[in-house]
């Protein structure tokens, strides 16, 4: 098998960032893999503003990876009496996802049936990684032992799109795919003025037209931000995960509120899919590896813990990249100033 050619990507480091909360404390420099090079000091920006305004509090909600199956009955009625059969056991198929990792673990099923057509969403815990061969190898494991004690059924596809990977959807805002981080911040009117050249209520009335009116009248699916996708892109190729996630990691919401004369701003993201092991790590991508390390997200910790401080980081450095590009919004002609300065050299 020939060897892949390597091309390095355009990579700075950026901060250091102040984040706090349930999965990390810690002031950490992050790397930015991308060819659109004003992201580095824009996002360096919200990391001065971190450690200015005591911190991004990362909150991490949530975290599980999917994998729904399909399976044919006869009929509606079919499917039906079968997917009560098996919810009435699920205790059986909790054990058998037990089986196939130490790490996977059963969290939940949900169901959907489309005429003789049975959909099972399989949601399962999957330690450090981001969990998409786990969980597979788990579905393989439960389709196996559903189609032996119910012999009416057949199988359909190992992926029934209920999961639902690398495609846009409401259901993994809902329902929960990968890790669900709300990351924070307060900055002072002072810091907004002096370090942002913006106020607080700027930023409110753009986030509110442009975030929120503006990706209404689009049409956008759960989402209300600028450019979630342009640090989430580049954290995941500097971290070796895999890219194509960006698709749903990129739906999410910016917040905002006057408190206190001051700028309440936050950035949820219900569907970051980062791992600190598995599939593009550690295999002989040293400089992932020296990332990940450097990111101290190659600690001796409890299974889970490495990727939850992984996916708080990634959350914080989205945050900062947002609330840089949305107050350089606000002031007519700045953006493409600094895409001047910063890319094409005047």
């Amino acid at each position: 098998m020939p060897t892949p050619h390597q091309t390095p990507i355009p990579t700075q480091w950026v901060g250091p960032i102040h984040i706090i909360g349930n999965a990390i404390n810690d002031e950490v420099r992050v790397p930015l893999a991308t060819y659109e090079t004003p992201l580095w000091p824009s996002t360096g920006r919200g990391a001065k503003i971190s450690r200015l305004c005591g911190g991004i509090r990362a909150t991490v909600v949530d975290e599980r990876m999917t994998r729904s199956i399909v399976l044919e009955a006869a009929n509606a009625q079919e499917a039906y009496d079968a997917l009560q059969a098996i919810q009435g056991n699920q205790a059986l198929y909790t054990e058998a996802v037990a089986e196939t990792s130490r790490f996977a673990r059963l969290l939940d099923m949900h169901s959907q049936i489309v005429g003789n057509l049975l959909f099972l969403r399989f949601e399962c815990a999957t330690g450090d990684a981001s969990g998409h061969n786990m969980v597979t190898k788990a579905a393989d494991a439960l389709i196996a032992l559903i189609l032996e004690r119910h012999p009416e059924l057949g199988y359909g596809s190992i992926s029934g799109n209920y999961c639902i990977d690398k495609k846009a959807s409401a259901v993994n805002g809902i329902l929960g795919r990968g890790k669900n981080v709300v990351a924070e911040i307060t900055i002072p009117r002072e810091i907004c003025e002096k370090r942002l050249r913006t106020t607080p209520e700027k930023m409110l009335t753009l986030n509110t037209r442009k975030n929120h009116i503006g990706s209404n009248i689009a049409g956008s699916l759960r989402s209300a931000n600028a450019h979630f996708a342009n640090m989430l892109l580049a954290f995941y190729l500097a971290t070796g995960q895999d890219a194509a996630n960006i698709i749903e990691g990129s739906q999410g919401i910016v917040h905002t509120e006057i408190r206190d004369d001051a700028l309440y701003f936050s950035c949820t993201l219900p569907n970051l899919i980062v791992g600190t092991v598995g599939n593009g790590k550690g295999q002989g991508l040293e400089i992932v590896e020296d990332h990940l390390t450097e990111l101290g997200c190659r600690e001796a910790r409890e299974p889970g813990a490495n990727a939850r401080r992984l996916a708080a980081i990634c959350a914080a450095t989205v945050l900062c990249g947002e609330l840089s590009l949305l107050a350089a919004q606000t002031n007519p002609g700045e953006l493409m100033r600094s895409h001047i300065a910063m890319e094409r050299h005047g």
